[in-house]
């Protein structure tokens, strides 16, 4: 009988131990983040008799000392457990609140590098506040390569600023941006002479302001009206005559209505560009834009309709209206949607824009809006799990107004707008686009992104500088904790050009009336970079940009910079 009573008071031990621990496990939820107020157990809970003691009493982790209520594990007995080997229960110190990882997003990174390479950054944000964010950046890269005046510079700088109210967010932003760079186009004439000897220096100047107004999400109403407002104004110069200055304002209305959204978007884009044509005159371009829709949402769909009425004024006007349609269905929930639509859209001509794509534009250009008649589009997208995302999209376009560049017949060294496509003879687009993400591992991430673009011109003879094809794939490799490796690939396809023949001894200097074709060679640019994380707030990097050390070009007569290697420290605060 002493026997029988003495086993079973052995496996109700032990039985009393294993609920402990499975209780333990429960307290643990991977889905809820870790703050100040929780704990995050990190390890395999073991039910040790002194870990069970210790758990009891917990260190206050706040400045305030609010109160906290004790962890409570299910069955493990609210009591002192005695036992035979002396040891207490453990009195745990109180001490200064500290946290164990102070994570912030202040830094300061310093580079430099081959082809007189000199980087610097500074990023400061005030975080402390739950409701109020603001900071300021600044940034400052230049590069020479090895042509003649073949130079590039860029400057940043910003202040920024964040308010969570109640019932909205307001956030801001002004800031300055200078671009400069020369012409340094490497054309020649039949004798080999340079057409391009002054090579003169380019420099672009923005001065911009944004901020927007936005309802907050309540939760207790989800049929409240949600609304923003949003205020976009920038002024932008060159070294010579051309500039543009805008003021946009834009918001939006919607309401829900059980399974219905109704709303509209609404945006007033008011635009001048100076330096225009060969009066260098000014060209006011304004645009006005309401898109009113209804949306329903299903089960496992959504359909939203609607149209798009813009208004184009200023020197010139036209009105336009365009169907808006589109359909999001979920073939498999969570992991296949099927997806199309059909719409149409004023593109509002703009130099900044224009620059920041090919600065090497000369002055006196016209400028015109691009219109897209009709715009259809479909495809599939989804995900496989929290580790895979693909979307494919298939596009066709009418376009009236389709801008490109072509190199000066005067300047070939410099480039003019030329357009395809008008009213009566639209120029058609055919495209698909495709992307993937694909999360290997914690250690290996890995993306991709493919473009494959088709143009039946109207005047046009090519599609000048457009490739037909363009991939672009980057990979983030975790070695360690302090160990991180990211790579970057990008290909373009051939495309062709236009020029003329030239002998600079001659006046005019061009020869022929009748430019030929010139076809850019695709390339591949390939870079690559590390980061080691020396200590908590210090890091070491180093950059490879264009391994293969292929001058390619993306505009006639401009190479771009060579194998460059770019490396420094970043300091986090």
């Amino acid at each position: 009988m002493k026997l029988h009573k003495t086993v079973f008071k052995n496996y109700a031990l032990v039985a009393l131990l294993l609920g402990a621990g499975q209780q333990g496990f429960a307290q643990v939820d991977p889905e809820r983040p870790v703050t100040i107020d929780s704990f995050d157990v990190v390890r395999d809970y073991k039910p040790i008799l002194a870990d069970a003691v210790k758990i009891r009493r917990s260190p206050d982790m706040t400045n305030k000392r609010a109160y906290m209520p004790k962890l409570s594990y299910g069955n493990i007995p609210d009591k002192k457990l005695d036992i035979n080997t002396g040891l207490k229960e453990l009195t745990v110190q109180e001490l200064p609140f500290t946290r164990t990882q102070d994570i912030t997003s202040n830094y300061v990174k310093l580079g430099i590098g081959n082809l007189g390479t000199i980087l610097g950054e500074a990023y400061i944000a005030n975080e402390e506040y739950e409701n109020l964010r603001f900071g300021a950046f600044v940034k400052h890269l230049n590069q020479k390569g090895s042509l003649e005046q073949q130079k590039f510079s860029r400057q940043e700088i910003g202040v920024f600023g964040r308010r969570v109210l109640d019932g909205f967010t307001v956030d801001g932003l002004v800031g300055y941006n200078r671009y400069a760079t020369r012409f340094y186009g490497i054309g020649t004439d039949v004798n080999n002479l340079p057409l391009n000897p002054a090579k003169e220096a380019q420099a672009f100047n923005d001065i911009y302001l944004t901020g927007e107004l936005t309802s907050n999400f309540d939760p207790n109403n989800e049929e409240a009206v949600s609304y923003s407002a949003k205020i976009d104004a920038y002024t932008y110069k060159d070294k010579f005559e051309s500039n543009e200055n805008s003021i946009a304002l834009s918001g939006y209305l919607n309401k829900r209505v059980r399974t219905f959204n109704v709303g509209a978007n609404v945006a007033l884009d008011y635009n001048s560009i100076g330096g225009v044509g060969s009066n260098l005159d000014k060209f006011k371009n304004s645009v006005a834009t309401i898109n009113p829709y209804i949306s329903f949402k299903g089960a496992n769909y959504t359909l939203t309709l609607g149209g798009n009425i813009v208004s184009e004024f200023g020197d010139e006007s036209r009105f336009n209206i365009f169907p808006a349609a589109e359909v999001d269905f979920s073939l498999v929930p969570g992991y296949i949607n099927l997806f199309g639509g059909l719409n149409g859209n004023v593109k509002k001509a703009s130099y900044k824009q224009l620059t920041q794509i090919n600065p090497y534009l000369g002055p006196g250009q016209t400028f015109q809006n691009q219109v897209e008649r009709l715009n259809i589009f479909g495809g599939i997208k989804g995900n496989a799990g929290a580790t895979f995302g693909y979307k494919a999209k298939v596009m066709y376009k009418s376009i009236e107004g389709l801008p490109l560049f072509l190199n000066s017949a005067e300047a070939p060294f410099r480039f003019d707008l030329v357009y395809d496509g008008d009213s009566d003879n639209q120029t058609k687009y055919f495209g698909i686009e495709g992307e993937i993400n694909v999360r290997l591992s914690q250690l290996v991430n890995l993306g991709g992104r493919l473009n494959i673009d088709g143009y039946t011109l109207a005047t046009q003879e090519e599609a000048w500088f457009t490739p037909k094809m363009r991939l672009a794939a980057n990979a983030r490799f975790n070695i360690s904790e302090k160990l991180y490796i990211d790579a970057e690939g990008l290909f373009h396809g051939s495309s062709w050009a236009a020029t003329y023949d030239y002998d600079v001894s001659m006046n005019p200097a061009r020869l022929e009336n009748t430019y030929r074709k010139v076809s850019i060679p695709e390339f591949f640019d390939l870079s690559a970079g590390a980061e080691y994380k020396a200590m908590n707030n210090l890091g070491i990097f180093i950059k490879a940009n264009n391994i293969f050390n292929r001058e390619y070009q993306r505009y006639l007569y401009y190479p771009r910079l060579g194998f460059n290697v770019i490396g420094g420290v970043n300091f986090s605060f």
